[in-house]
Order: structure tokens, then sequence, then C-alpha cells
């Protein structure tokens, strides 16, 4: 096999790297992947689209490198990838890539880390 099918053949078998992992956030800004909303009440109602709430919740993706401070010191994130928040209800920029919905949003945005 020479070097050119070689080379084909790794870029037809590498893995598609996911949309999420391609955004990089910036500074003290996080990537958080927005949770669900309730489709029914705990009674068993089914709510409406039009009804529906904004989730203030969801999992961190990604992070930025950290705050930096007027001294030039980068102060890190103490949140970090795989973390469940709560954030709130109009924290952030909405996204949505390759049909998920994700928020972009600074840490101070950040109410708590679920355990």
């Amino acid at each position: 096999m020479g070097i050119a099918e070689r080379v084909i053949v790794k870029s037809i078998n590498t893995p598609k790297q996911n949309m999420a992992t391609k955004v990089k956030p910036l500074a003290d800004r996080v990537l958080v992947e927005a949770a669900a909303a309730e489709e029914t009440t705990k009674g068993g109602i089914i709510i409406p689209d039009t009804a529906k709430e904004k989730p203030q919740r969801g999992k961190v993706i990604a992070i930025g490198t950290g705050r930096v401070a007027d001294d030039g010191k980068v102060t890190p994130l103490s949140v970090k990838v795989g973390d469940e928040i709560l954030y709130g209800k109009y924290s952030g920029t909405e996204l949505n890539l390759e049909g998920k919905d994700y928020m972009i949003m600074r840490e101070s945005d950040i109410y708590a880390v679920l355990n």
C-alpha cells in the first residue's frame, strides 16, 4: 500500500468530530448543553410547546482558559467539563449547532454545580 493510499484510508476511518468540541469558549465563558424542557407535569398533564419553560440547567461541554484580572493574571474557572449546573433563566446566548441546543455564558451567570 502506497503513502497516498494510507492517507486516504486514515481519513476515511477517522471518527467524525462533534460540533460542540469544535467550539472553544474564550476567557471566562462556558459552553453548556441545555437540558430538555419538561414534557409533562408531575400530575401527568402534557405541556404544549408554546407553554414550555426555558430550562435552567445543563451540562458543561467546554470551558475557556479563565478570567483575566486587571494585573494580567489568569484565574482558572471553578467549573469543569462534565459538570451539571444551574444558571439564570435569561443568562447567556443560545446556540443551535447540528440540531442540539447550547448556551454560551460567563461563569458568573452560573448559580450552582449539581452533585
